[in-house]
């Protein structure tokens, strides 16, 4: 259990949106739209990192002229999680979310998962794709998720669900002090484990979501998945979190 109280009800004002860019021109503009059009009653501050992209991402970004969107670029690819940190340092709401530049997320779905940090019931709240709809999901991709998440429910005594979800909501303040370290897709389960190691409780919500392929752009591999399992035992048995 966490050794720190959900923070008190009604405390958000501005919702931090981060949105690692790479490649993504065919998603790009619709995945924006979809997340500046949202009314949660809370002010949007999109973050788009773009990644050293190599097609016509930098000037979709710059084409759309919205106060609400702030654009940090990386002269190279430096990959999921530089781009997240990137994002994260530049952040400036109380609360801050993960959203992938594709359109497997449907940012709409953000109404509900705010609604138990809203309450002061959790700080950190994910989507979870298995209490929910996994639509089109490969059954590769499903048992690697499956497996990664069962490594993270044995090595931390938790009962998440999806451990690999983008869908992840999180009061900046529970992350201070953490300095994430991963560059790649190892990000996802480097959040969830130190989370788990300072005692955070992570509470989960059914989400849908619809899977796209490498053809589609996918990017992550099987090689990210080796990756994921040197990280989870990397921070269960590291003394400092």
């Amino acid at each position: 259990m966490n050794d720190q109280n959900p923070a008190a009800a009604d405390t958000l004002q501005v919702l931090s949106v981060i949105m690692p860019v790479y490649n993504e021109e065919a998603t790009l503009a619709q995945v924006i739209e979809r997340v500046l059009s949202l009314d949660l009653g809370v002010e949007i501050d999109l973050i788009a990192i773009d990644d050293g992209s190599a097609d016509t991402s930098v000037a979709i970004l710059d084409s759309i002229d919205d106060p609400r969107l702030r654009v940090v670029a990386h002269p190279q690819n430096r990959g999921k999680g530089a781009a997240i940190r990137s994002g994260l340092d530049a952040a400036k709401g109380e609360v801050v979310v993960i959203q992938d530049a594709d359109l497997e997320y449907d940012p709409a779905q953000w109404a509900d998962l705010l609604k138990p940090i809203l309450s002061g019931e959790a700080d950190v709240v994910y989507g979870s794709r298995f209490l929910g709809d996994a639509a089109g999901m490969r059954w590769q991709n499903r048992m690697a998720n499956k497996g990664l998440t069962a490594m993270t429910r044995i090595l931390f005594g938790t009962g998440i669900t999806d451990m690999e979800t983008c869908y992840k909501l999180i009061r900046l303040s529970v992350l201070d002090g953490l300095e994430l370290e991963a560059n790649r897709f190892d990000i996802e389960p480097e959040i969830t484990a130190r989370l788990l190691r300072r005692g955070v409780e992570i509470h989960e919500m059914p989400i849908s979501y619809e899977a796209r392929t490498h053809d589609d752009g996918k990017k992550i591999g099987w090689r990210d998945g080796v990756q994921a399992v040197k990280t989870l035992v990397k921070w269960r048995l590291r003394r400092e979190v």
